[in-house]
């Protein structure tokens, strides 16, 4: 936020451990990749009802959906800016373990999860530094069912579906892995090979 960079406001609501409603406010994200000077939307979804964007400048509204891409040489993934909040190197060898020729697209916040959910990546990847850290609920929670009603797919790197339902941190869950969905197993196994 104070680099000026993409930021979220992100509304997530979960019942008995599961997210029914998610919301991100990302002010500076593009509203087209293809035209990055217009900026603003809003993501939203709600379970069994798809995710749809809102233009900040005039309101309209549309459906997203994840790229489908399951060729990993045509994918590109996204990651956290700073290094100090991922594994910038272990990202780089599963990247290229999967295929990925492109840079990896470098983003803050839960803007990544609307990045993937609008097909402007196909996966967003964040693997943290400390074996013993674990994810807050509130960091995620939104961004996971807009990709998830985009048509994609949300897990830990062990391939669990992440477990809201054990208060504020996510502690049965090591990693995120936010995909398209048809390059999600795919990664799966990248991760794999490359944690051996």
């Amino acid at each position: 936020f104070l680099r000026g960079d993409q930021y979220a406001i992100a509304l997530g609501l979960v019942e008995n451990g599961e997210v029914k409603l998610g919301v991100l406010g990302c002010p500076n994200y593009p509203l087209d990749p293809a035209n990055p000077d217009r900026r603003g939307a809003i993501f939203y979804a709600v379970k069994g009802a798809g995710a749809y964007q809102i233009n900040l400048q005039d309101g309209l509204r549309k459906k997203i959906a994840v790229d489908g891409l399951n060729d990993g040489e045509k994918a590109r993934f996204c990651e956290s800016v700073e290094a100090a909040h991922a594994d910038h190197d272990a990202h780089a060898d599963i990247s290229a373990e999967i295929g990925i020729t492109q840079p990896p697209y470098r983003i803050d916040s839960q803007c990544k999860y609307a990045a993937v959910a609008r097909g402007d990546a196909s996966i967003y990847l964040r693997l943290p530094r400390s074996a013993s850290y674990r994810e807050k609920i509130w960091d995620h929670a939104a961004g996971v069912i807009v990709v998830q009603e985009a048509g994609g797919r949300v897990s830990d790197f062990s391939g669990n579906p992440l477990n809201f339902s054990l208060g504020r941190k996510l502690s049965e869950n090591v990693g995120i892995l936010a995909s398209n969905g048809t390059l999600h197993d795919h990664t799966l196994r990248a991760i794999a090979k490359v944690a051996q």
